[in-house]
């Protein structure tokens, strides 16, 4: 059986190496057992005949038995025909219409002969059509073993050589016609006797054919169970595997330096949010284990200032700590911030990113090898092999999503035991996703803003109202404040993007000539794009025109307005992070959305999402769901870490936790993966991680 799926696809009948290649290229198609492994994304009910009469022109994909009355032809002008078929089934009189391929269509179909008609109705001229219908003679169908249709998802270089979802369909039937012995059980009986999970063979088998809607959602729920199960179980396997043995350096006390900057230093009174995370960070850190905590909050919730005291608590106990940041920008925001925080404190902070070049880099170098330095704040350059500390106790990591995991490894390299981990995002995480994106780091939250921060009021303007927003804009500028006005960069059309924001930039210069404008982009050099920034920063310039660099870039109370064009063309947590910008002064801070009034359906809901709320965990979740894991900006842009062929985190929340809590179950019995009872899971997992699944990413 299972050297059958291990079979190479091209020796199936009527594929070859040709469409092998297209199989391979498009769909990871390989092998028989990919091709079972590639399923349906619907089914359509064939089992049921509509009868003319029934019919309307909202319904999804119907069958009809009928005859063909007559044809008529319709000429279209550059030697294209419409042709028209008038079917009766003896309760009304319908239309099938074909475009394409249109004269041959008399010639296939035959007056007077009954047919099976397929397809989705609409109506045109106040007659049921369907366009391009599917056409069987009735003869050569038995109803009763039509059942539950299944749809695959094809691409156009497939259906040039052939594979259309039908050709998909009949490859997929051949092949289970070919494994007369049941399919290889995956999952012991412990597993799915209490879970009510059917065998794999019934659900491989029925996820392409099912009989009716009960049996399609008992194999759906068995192969999501199995998909989420084993990325659970590798993610807690590596999480137990690295506690056991990694011993963390332990942070036995609280001293001068902690005590002094919070009794004396602290710019404001900490939120119960903060207080919370930081007895959860000081817990993990006396413990003797390495913690590995990832750090959520929104935009301005004081995660930095949690980071900072995080690090001094690795002060106190004779170690250093270290910053990274994806950016230097954030880099440099962060070391003016830190160093803002620690004034009148004897703490030593530096700086290292790729601009801090002669002397003055190796001054850094030096005074972190013999621990002059104690905290560094740094880019991807702190990694570099010439980095070292004398006593690296403490590392947190700003925006986590745009590090790989192999880098924030190589800092344990840095220490004689890996250093404790802080990850950081201001990109809110559905608990759903965190739990298999970050399924190894303990989660704390910070869900409460500082005191005096009012909530951002956003607004959606239709691009008819510009002159009314210029208005709106100049007032707030008379006041003192400043406006930062973005516009999309989207890399498929970076040329149309870029003009687009040229083209913004003059004409705001003619509608604002009394005041100064700043222009930021992603293809300035790094040291104009930072110098414009810093320029905004200080107050010499009263608007910021950018595209979306600005995301995670540097903090200006000041900025009292967020202009965001063509607001349609961005996802909801890229919004969510634009608007972040602002709001981060005493004053009232708004946000625009300006799109053109006609928006899908999917687009209107993002907007109404970001006018109703300021929660970015609301929003997160909003996201996931409407965009789906693989396009869930600020997490992981490329998708997700492997490959999930059927689960659907955002809607899969329940399984991904019922997956969860049974392979927590196995971890805490047999840790150390040696007993014979879990002998199929552990085996299992060994051959996943030898597929092209990413798992590397998840461990």
């Amino acid at each position: 059986m299972t050297d059958i799926l291990q079979q190479d696809i091209q020796y199936m009948a009527g594929v070859g190496p040709n469409r092998k290649k297209v199989l391979s290229e498009e769909l990871g198609i390989n092998t028989l057992g990919d091709l079972l492994q590639y399923y349906p994304y619907k089914h359509i009910d064939r089992s049921r005949i509509y009868t003319i009469h029934e019919l309307t022109g909202d319904m999804p994909f119907v069958q009809v038995c009928g005859r063909i009355l007559s044809f008529e032809s319709f000429d279209m002008g550059h030697r294209k025909t419409r042709v028209v078929a008038h079917l009766s089934d003896g309760t009304g009189v319908m239309d099938l219409t074909w475009f394409n391929y249109a004269k041959d269509v008399p010639k296939r179909y035959k007056t007077g002969i009954p047919y099976i008609v397929f397809g989705r109705p609409t109506v045109y001229n106040g007659r049921v059509q369907v366009v391009h219908p599917d056409l069987e003679p009735a003869e050569n169908i038995q109803l009763s073993d039509m059942g539950m249709q299944p749809y695959y998802n094809t691409t156009e270089k497939m259906k040039k050589r052939g594979l259309n979802s039908r050709a998909l369909d009949k490859m997929t039937k051949t092949l289970l016609d070919l494994l007369k012995q049941p399919i290889a059980e995956t999952l012991p009986d412990f597993i799915t006797r209490p879970n009510h999970l059917i065998s794999r063979d019934e659900a491989l088998r029925q996820i392409h054919y099912p009989h009716n809607a009960k049996e399609l959602e008992r194999a759906r729920l068995r192969l999501k169970f199995e998909e989420l199960f084993y990325v659970q179980l590798n993610i807690l396997r590596y999480a137990s595997d690295h506690r056991r043995k990694y011993r963390g350096y332990v942070f036995s006390h609280i001293g001068e330096c902690f005590n002094g900057f919070y009794h004396n230093h602290l710019p404001f009174q900490l939120t119960e949010a903060q207080k919370r995370v930081l007895r959860e960070i000081r817990k993990d850190t006396a413990s003797g284990r390495q913690m590995n905590r990832l750090l959520q909050g929104d935009v301005g919730s004081g995660k930095t200032l949690v980071a900072l005291m995080t690090m001094l608590m690795a002060l106190d106990n004779g170690y250093q700590a270290c910053i990274m940041a994806p950016t230097e920008i954030l880099a440099e925001q962060h070391l003016r911030t830190i160093s803002s925080f620690l004034e009148g404190m004897d703490i030593s902070v530096g700086l290292l990113t790729g601009m801090v070049k002669g002397k003055r880099r190796e001054q850094v170098l030096n005074d972190l090898a013999d621990g002059t330095l104690q905290i560094l704040v740094g880019t991807h350059a702190v990694i570099e092999d010439t980095v070292q500390f004398a006593r690296l106790g403490m590392v947190v990591v700003d925006e986590q999503h745009r590090f790989g995991v192999a880098q924030r490894a190589k800092l344990w390299s840095k220490s004689d035991n890996p250093p404790h981990i802080l990850v950081m995002t201001a990109t809110p995480i559905p608990r759903t996703l965190a739990m298999t994106l970050y399924g190894d780091l303990d989660v704390s939250i910070i869900d409460e803003l500082p005191p005096g921060r009012k909530p951002v009021v956003t607004t959606h303007a239709f691009d008819s109202r510009i002159p009314s927003l210029y208005d709106g804009l100049r007032k707030q500028m008379q006041q003192g404040r400043q406006v930062y006005v973005v516009f999309p960069l989207i890399e498929e059309s970076e040329r149309i993007d870029l003009k687009s924001l040229e083209d913004g930039y003059a004409t705001l210069c003619q509608v604002f000539p009394e005041y100064r404008l700043s222009k930021v982009h992603g293809k300035m050099k790094a040291k104009e794009k930072d110098e414009e920034m810093q320029r905004f920063a200080r107050g010499e310039t009263q608007m910021l025109v950018a595209t979306t660099v600005i995301e995670v870039g540097v903090n200006v109370p000041n900025a009292s307005v967020m202009v965001i064009m063509e607001a349609q063309r961005f996802g909801l947590s890229q919004l969510h992070q634009l608007r972040g910008r602002v709001g981060r002064g005493a004053e009232q801070s708004y946000c625009i959305l300006v799109t053109s009034p006609k928006l899908a359906e999917e687009t209107r809901k993002r907007i109404d999402i970001m006018c109703e709320t300021n929660d970015g965990f609301r929003i997160a979740e909003a996201d996931l769901k409407l965009r789906g894991p693989g396009d869930l900006e600020g997490t992981q842009q490329s998708g997700m870490a492997f490959d999930l062929k059927i689960a659907d985190i955002a809607r899969d929340g329940q399984i991904v936790q019922m997956a969860r809590d049974e392979a927590q179950r196995i971890i805490d019995a047999d840790p150390t993966c040696q007993s014979e009872r879990y002998h199929m899971l552990w085996d299992r997992l060994r051959q996943l991680r030898k597929t092209n699944i990413n798992w590397s990413a998840i461990s």
